[in-house]
């Protein structure tokens, strides 16, 4: 027979009590994060990928992480290349509260729900996971309606996105691990500011802009991220001509420049380039040696 018409699972009052339920188990066991909606840039249409990404707004939110007995995913790895972190976690949290703090229209949120490439700041590790899928269906309309996102995440591998969130813990993470030039500067009028664009306009015209990550006044050293022309195309700083800060308005003359590539302090490049046990004769190793 046909279902029981005075029983309904539809009941408006019914559903938002099941929904308060869920917002107040999340915050009572839930861990406060940090949402980081993608901004593309410039997007690749021929591979589908937006490699200078940026990340300019951060939304504190609370969130459920599902793996109870710790991260999922292969754990660390020992590989060729060296040690590898390939964490895995699981986050939910109540589609209400995602509407009213995330996804809010001021906020300019495109879509929703959250997004498959935005992040997701964990204080409790100090780490990004980068949000691979999106399940909207879970738990399936027990009430007839959809109270939750699910997102399966991964640790989030920095590789020179764009970090401006004002939450110091987040933008240290690119100011660690973003490619940096540490110049030193002669001249010099006025303080850098930590986060503020500098310019430097070469001898062809192209102005050259880029990000200060650290100023220490005591040796005159800038350090920058995020170097690039206005042209579109890579430039090295040009000694002998002035940068400039846009918005604390120091300036100072480049007298030189170095560039700091080590992403870790177990790099041994160095090392091996001075060893002769290696031969580097050979000019087909992977065919025939005639």
């Amino acid at each position: 027979m046909a279902r029981n018409i005075y029983f309904s699972d539809k009941v408006r009052s019914e559903q938002k009590l099941y929904e308060n339920i869920i917002i107040e188990s999340l915050k009572m066991f839930g861990q406060d994060v940090y949402y980081l909606p993608r901004t593309i840039v410039n997007e690749n249409r021929v591979f589908g990928e937006d490699v200078p990404s940026r990340f300019s707004n951060s939304y504190k939110i609370e969130m459920y992480i599902e793996n109870t007995e710790g991260f999922e995913g292969e754990g660390d790895l020992f590989t060729k290349f060296g040690v590898e972190i390939r964490d895995e976690a699981t986050f939910i949290v109540a589609r209400k509260r995602w509407n009213t703090t995330v996804g809010r229209v001021d906020n300019q949120i495109e879509g929703e729900r959250p997004r498959e490439g935005d992040l997701i700041f964990l204080p409790l590790s100090n780490s990004l996971f980068e949000v691979m899928h999106v399940e909207h269906e879970q738990p399936f309309y027990q009430l007839s309606n959809l109270p939750t996102f699910k997102m399966r995440c991964q640790l989030f591998e920095y590789s020179g996105e764009d970090l401006d969130t004002d939450v110091a813990s987040i933008d240290g993470i690119e100011q660690s691990n973003a490619y940096e030039f540490d110049m030193i500067l002669s001249g010099i009028t006025g303080d850098f500011e930590i986060g503020e664009r500098v310019e430097q306009i070469l001898l062809d015209g192209t102005i050259l802009g880029a990000e200060v990550s650290k100023w220490v006044s005591d040796t005159n050293t800038l350090s920058v991220i995020h170097l690039g022309g206005n042209d579109g195309k890579f430039h090295l700083p040009s000694t002998g001509r002035v940068i400039t800060g846009q918005e604390s308005n120091a300036s100072g003359t480049v007298s030189s420049f170095t560039e700091d590539n080590q992403l870790s302090a177990n790099e041994q490049n160095n090392d091996f380039d001075g060893l002769d046990f290696i031969d580097f004769s050979e000019t087909n190793p992977f065919g025939d040696p005639e």
